[in-house]
């Protein structure tokens, strides 16, 4: 089916009390990894890139690898620009044809935050496309995203003000999870977002999955996550992938051998996550999404 917007996919999600599980892809095989196992659990799915990741090759290119695997499968899979940095790159994004976009406006300031986002909520809107801001400081460092030390936790009363004057589709939320690799367990502000979820109506998002405890992942979806973002983990999978075949084999010279190992891993990780967002077997319950040509 045709790459489909994630407006139906969160608003079903919030209603059923799960999440929609959203992967950052870095070439064909783990874009070919996410649909495979959506594919095999049927569950609705996000493909998604970083600014860096759309730097290495293109917007189109990876459009491209997201419109042919959507349309070889059954399940809804929606293609989402992951934080964007700039009101340009998002306007690229929404012209070349990815039907979710985030700006991520966290680093400004409160009022310049929502200056941003509502600048790509109005250029989005006559298109349908949804948006997702972030609001809040996710710490560490994956890309080129960095939270820097010590970053602000979301205030629950200003994350009302902004959903209301922004009029975003999704709200990306800052509990204690960071980019990147964590030393130690991360520890979450559970009843911060359960405060959050009593003033804000739209669907809320939790970056920086790879690396949380699953205890704590199914947790913060049972307080209102809808999105739970991926992207460390797969790097990890799909890389261990290549070491494994490349060890074992060094005269390997094939990269299709090594490229399908690495496949393999990411499969795997993507069929466990989904399991823990609830999402598995949810496909049907999204296929009256907004389909985009």
């Amino acid at each position: 089916m045709a790459l489909v917007t994630t407006t139906e996919m969160l608003k079903k999600a919030q209603e059923g009390n799960y999440a929609v599980g959203a992967f950052n892809v870095e070439n064909m095989e783990m874009v070919m990894a996410v649909i495979a196992a959506a594919e095999e659990l049927q569950a609705p799915v996000i493909l998604q890139t970083t600014p860096s990741t759309v730097k290495y090759a293109g917007l189109d290119y990876y459009l491209a690898n997201a419109k042919v695997a959507a349309e070889r499968s059954s399940v809804p899979v929606a293609m989402h620009l992951d934080h964007g940095s700039s009101f340009d790159l998002a306007m690229q994004a929404l012209r070349t044809g990815y039907t979710s976009i985030m700006i991520d406006g966290s680093h400004g300031s409160f009022e310049d935050n929502i200056s941003l986002s509502k600048s790509v909520v109005d250029a989005c809107k006559p298109s349908f496309i949804p948006v997702e801001a972030e609001l809040g400081k996710v710490g560490g460092k994956e890309d080129d995203l960095d939270g820097g030390e010590g970053s602000a936790y979301t205030d629950p009363m200003e994350a009302k003000e902004f959903v209301e004057r922004t009029g975003i589709s999704s709200l990306a939320i800052a509990i204690g999870t960071a980019h990147g690799l964590y030393n130690g367990e991360p520890k979450l502000d559970l009843d911060r977002l359960s405060e959050i979820r009593e003033v804000v109506s739209v669907p809320l998002v939790l970056h920086g999955g790879s690396g949380v405890p699953e205890e704590t992942i199914i947790e913060s979806i049972k307080r209102g996550i809808c999105k739970v973002n991926y992207a460390t983990e797969l790097r990890i999978a799909y890389s261990d992938g290549v070491k494994k075949v490349l060890n074992e084999a060094p005269e390997t010279i094939d990269p299709k051998k090594y490229g399908a190992a690495g496949l393999q891993f990411v499969k795997d990780f993507v069929k466990d996550k989904i399991v823990v967002c609830g999402s598995k077997g949810k496909a049907k319950e999204v296929l009256a999404c907004d389909a985009l040509a």
